[in-house]
């Protein structure tokens, strides 16, 4: 308790010195009140000060209430310095765990890069190695591992496409060469010649029809095979392909007929369906026998496009296959086909979005089938 002549009438303990000067005691004893951290007179450390008027003995004074700040000073000191000296030390501690973790973290990474770069063509079989933590590292690791497995699938089918066309190939062309050859080997008479150029001009036949099967494959491969849809009816699509396969059909002692279709018009390209239907009627005077069927079968929004046939049929085990590419059975194997007209017909389908399905008859003979889409309102 300080007056205003700057006498201390209380302390405690008691002996305090006067903790306020001159003019900050009377800003209190007039009123005013301090509250801060003040270098007290004669006190060399700060002290933390609450001075507010009061009154003692009916006379005005100051309270003032101090603490020294000397403990606070002196553990921001030693924090500093601990702070100096320990952050660094933690700072490097926490970059050497941080490098540990992530190195403990990426090298399942480092082992996928490393096995993935000794992949290539000629290592088929070869994956990545999964980590065993079911983690994102480990399901990245299986989803490139099928990626793999698919781009496998993917070039041992190109492999065997180049290969089946390279033999399919090299048969009329050897068969070519061999025709010139015995044609020139000594002179021939006239017929002999024409013979000899007849048979020539069916090999390159065949080569120019196993050529634009390859490019149309080729096409489809590459990005889908392009269509121009419209509306046609198959009464037209079975008159097209009747009237262009009926002197075959004569030739090999066999009648096409097609049966009225009853109004049903397809949403589909002509010639692709022409084409289509075309190889599935060839197909069937080439391996079938007796009468030659046309007939089309609605099924919700497909039509299905049958074509059948009196032969011996498909073998069983050979039917699941029937659309593959360069698939032939045992019993075809010495035909003159490519075993690319079914696969084609497939292709056709599913650029119209349809199917194809191939079965046996009950009563004997095959039955083959393009379905592609109807018409609105048919």
């Amino acid at each position: 308790m300080i007056l205003p002549g700057g006498r201390v009438a209380a302390s405690d303990p008691p002996g305090l010195p006067r903790l306020l000067g001159k003019e900050t005691l009377q800003r209190v004893v007039a009123g005013g009140r301090i509250l801060g951290s003040e270098r007290l007179p004669g006190l060399s450390e700060r002290w933390r000060v609450l001075a507010q008027p009061t009154t003692f003995r009916a006379e005005s004074a100051a309270l003032v209430v101090a603490k020294s700040l000397e403990p606070r000073d002196e553990t921001l000191d030693h924090l500093l310095v601990e702070l100096l000296v320990a952050g660094p030390l933690a700072l490097l501690f926490a970059a050497v765990a941080g490098y540990g973790l992530a190195a403990a973290a990426l090298r399942p990474v480092e082992a996928m890069r490393s096995r993935a770069e000794a992949i290539s063509a000629s290592t088929p079989g070869t994956r990545l190695p999964e980590p065993a933590s079911r983690d994102e590292i480990s399901r990245l690791a299986e989803t490139l591992n099928e990626m793999l497995a698919r781009l496998e699938s993917a070039f041992a089918h190109e492999r065997r496409f180049i290969a089946d066309a390279s033999h399919e190939l090299r048969t009329p062309l050897a068969l070519l060469k061999t025709e010139l050859e015995v044609a020139l080997r000594r002179r021939r008479s006239r017929d002999e010649l024409e013979q000899a150029l007849r048979s020539a001009s069916d090999e390159t036949d065949r080569l120019t029809q196993l050529a634009e099967d390859l490019l149309l494959i080729a096409r489809s491969d590459a990005g889908g095979l392009p269509i121009r849809r419209e509306r046609i009816p198959v009464s037209a699509v079975f008159d097209v392909v009747a009237e262009r396969f009926s002197g075959p059909a004569r030739g090999r002692r066999q009648t096409l007929e097609a049966v009225p279709p009853n109004g049903l018009v397809l949403d589909a390209d002509p010639v692709r369906l022409e084409q289509a239907l075309g190889n599935l009627v060839d197909n069937a005077l080439e391996h079938g026998s007796g009468r030659i069927v046309l007939s089309a079968r609605p099924r919700g929004e497909l039509v299905e496009l049958h074509v059948e046939d009196e032969g011996a049929g498909f073998p069983p085990e050979f039917i699941a296959e029937a659309f593959g590419r360069f698939s032939r059975s045992l019993d075809a194997r010495s035909g003159g086909g490519s075993g690319l007209g079914l696969s084609i017909v497939e292709l056709i389908a599913q650029a119209h979005g349809g199917a194809v399905g191939a079965q046996n008859r009950g009563d004997g003979g095959a039955d083959v089938w393009i379905a592609v889409g109807r018409a609105e309102n048919s």
